[in-house]
């Protein structure tokens, strides 16, 4: 682990509800954890889902995950304010996450300085193009991936200015779920910065332990309650908890070999060597029945008969989650463009081989 500085990343997406007030509570408090950037997710619902996409439970109860999308939809401006919150009140990086094309132009048009690509859009190739036109720094978490995912979102970037963050993309995910041996690896075979991108519930295990693998960025969510509404206030960190990492990471920038062996006091070794894992690089347990629909695949907008010819107009690259039919990876999306439908598929649904 080498003495340099980590940076701490504090993810409070859509937590804010788009209430502004809250936004700023909720930026004031990261601040006084000891965050160094502020992250938030510019939201478009028709960029990520199809409305058909189905129900998520929430504590008032079960409702559309898309329109639960489309009420935290903001106006430019909303972000614009901020940015100029987290720049200009608080001094950190504001750092946001488009899901798409349009959402990426708006944060350049803002004057972001830096994008950062979720997981579910490593294979949303238009979105990585977009950002790395800009020339920009760029965060890309690997969640719900394999090596060759990587490889064809790198294929589109440049290395020398992208950090890859290995996730594990379960909410809440379990520490021993990381395997976190894999970030060295990782970092040597893609020419990257490597960092970690961590939903588990833990302040500690994760973080520390990534950092004795090279990590160089630590992002964790944060919200107020774990009472409120976002969407991610269940496995976020409190305040007070997202202080006390951060100050364990600050222990371990100075002191590396005291903050392993605290942790070894805390959780024992047998506990640590599970989290490190085995350093092969693979699905976690909890992503395996995700891989293909919490990703990007082809999909049509609308109902499409037999007979339709694919264009960008009745087709977009979605996430299908857990109730509609996954369909062809993204690296297919220019061959199947043009290609005239022999069965008719759902709106909403993935567009297969079988039905061209």
């Amino acid at each position: 682990m080498e003495n340099n500085h980590i940076t701490v990343i504090a993810e409070l997406g859509t937590n804010h509800l788009g209430d502004l007030d809250k936004a700023r509570n909720m930026i004031a408090a990261a601040a006084k954890a000891g965050a160094d950037m502020i992250k938030f997710q510019w939201v478009i619902a028709g960029e990520i889902l199809h409305p058909r996409v189905g129900m998520v439970p929430l504590p008032g109860g079960s409702v559309s995950l898309y329109e639960r999308f489309k009420e935290l939809e903001r106006p430019k401006e909303f972000y614009i304010e901020l940015k100029r919150i987290v720049e200009e009140e608080f001094h950190l990086g504001f750092l946001c996450t488009p899901f798409g094309v349009e959402s990426a132009k708006m944060l350049a048009e803002i004057g972001a300085k830096s994008f950062k690509i979720a997981s579910p859009e490593l294979n949303h190739y238009p979105l990585i193009k977009t950002c790395a036109g800009y020339k920009l720094p760029l965060y890309m978490s690997l969640g719900v991936s394999h090596i060759r995912d990587i490889e064809l979102a790198l294929e589109h970037v440049d290395r020398n200015n992208t950090t890859l963050l290995h996730c594990v993309t379960a909410y809440p995910a379990a520490p021993e779920d990381y395997n976190l041996r894999q970030l060295p690896h990782l970092s040597k075979l893609f020419g990257t910065s490597i960092g970690v991108s961590d939903h588990t519930k833990d302040p500690y295990l994760v973080p520390i332990l990534a950092m004795t693998q090279g990590a160089t960025v630590v992002e964790k969510h944060m919200c107020l309650s774990h009472s409120d509404d976002g969407l991610d206030d269940p496995i976020a960190l409190e305040p007070d908890a997202f202080a006390s990492m951060v100050e364990m990471i600050r222990m371990a920038e100075v002191y590396p070999e005291a903050a392993f062996a605290q942790l070894a006091y805390d959780y024992g070794m047998e506990r640590l060597e599970a989290v490190l894992g085995t350093g092969f690089k693979c699905l976690a347990p909890s992503e395996e029945q995700n891989y293909g629909r919490t990703n990007r695949s082809i999909c049509a907008l609308f109902d499409l008969e037999a007979g339709t010819v694919l264009t960008v107009d009745n087709t977009s690259l979605l996430r299908v989650e857990k109730e509609l039919q996954p369909g062809l990876h993204p690296c297919h999306y220019d061959t199947v463009l043009g290609r005239t439908l022999k069965k008719a598929v759902r709106a909403g649904d993935g567009i297969t081989w079988d039905q061209l």
